[in-house]
């Protein structure tokens, strides 16, 4: 079953305490023995893909690195953060989910929809039965692998860290979701807070070989349909040039007030695209398009393409 970790229940003492020099200094002896061990038996590749085949190939998840999730508000970020969790779960993955901006039912509830998919219809008429099926299966394919830090608005920087080093130490977490890096700084302008923040979050994800999703925000742009960069995140720029990966959520407006406006569209355009503006262990700098499907809450990659198939027991596609 999913589990909520909060204040009350977890014992942070021994995390609020370690220090930089219990961390990080070792015996030469320790990096000997695994250069040796890398010779005589090279590890696997233990980096994880997105859920979606245009970017399995061109874009991964390394263990020991730190992506922001970047765009501006209502852009989508935390719905495709949401589906990118199920993902990471279907292939095995531990994940905690750390959101300061949503309350954990309201996390559960869009994740729940995108993993039931096509048999998740929302309608006066629901079949209850049904719902309940879905229910039981998420809480099954969630079991051990979904952790929620139940907690709503600031958290500081050095509580936050705490929590991610007890979710990678003591249960065993392999990606951290945190939305967003402003919950954790107090101001948009304490650019000095930032980038220890961020500089922390890669000493973690590095000592505790885990990958850190960190949710952040753009600056207003002029208008809906200029398309970010990574020049656009709020705060100090040292956040760009800290972290491993950056993915720019944006989201197409302009057809979205077209449709409503009754002004015909082309249904073949992309609803979003996820720019890849920075990926510093792998060679491609992609742009991605999405379709969106409202009824699931799934981004597609593939106009009117199939839903993806997490729940094994639901009825997908079109």
């Amino acid at each position: 079953m999913t589990m909520f970790l909060n204040d009350d229940n977890i014992n942070f003492a021994k995390y609020l305490q370690e220090t930089d020099m219990q961390a990080n200094i070792k015996p030469a002896s320790v990096y000997l023995d695994d250069m040796l061990e890398n010779i005589l038996n090279p590890k696997p590749d233990y980096s994880v893909s997105p859920p979606w085949s245009s970017m399995a190939e061109t874009f991964k998840f390394r263990k020991g690195e730190v992506t922001v999730w970047a765009g501006q508000n209502g852009s989508g970020k935390s719905m495709m953060t949401g589906q990118v969790a199920l993902g990471l779960m279907k292939q095995k993955q531990k994940v905690c989910i750390a959101s300061f901006e949503m309350k954990p039912m309201l996390t559960l509830n869009r994740m729940i929809r995108q993993f039931g998919g096509d048999a998740f219809t929302y309608s006066p008429e629901i079949d209850t039965q049904k719902m309940l099926g879905i229910y039981n299966r998420f809480e099954s394919f969630t079991d051990n692998k979904l952790f929620i830090y139940d907690q709503q608005g600031m958290i500081t920087a050095k509580k936050m860290i705490a929590v991610t080093k007890y979710c990678a130490g003591d249960l065993g977490v392999t990606h951290m979701f945190i939305d967003s890096l402003m919950k954790c700084v107090g101001g948009e302008d304490s650019y000095n807070e930032q980038k220890m923040f961020v500089d922390e979050l890669t000493a973690v994800a590095r000592d505790y070989d885990i990958h850190i999703h960190l949710v952040h925000h753009i600056r207003k742009l002029g208008n809906d349909e200029t398309r970010p960069s990574k020049f656009d995140l709020r705060g100090s720029s040292s956040i760009a040039d800290q972290v491993d990966n950056i993915l720019i959520m944006w989201r197409n407006k302009k057809k979205e007030h077209d449709s409503e406006q009754g002004i015909e569209v082309d249904p073949k355009i992309p609803d979003a695209l996820l720019m890849c503006e920075k990926q510093r262990n792998g060679e491609h700098e992609k742009w991605y398009d999405f379709w969106f499907d409202r009824n699931s809450q799934q981004f597609l990659d593939r106009y009117a393409g199939s839903l993806h198939d997490y729940d094994n027991n639901g009825r997908f596609g079109r």
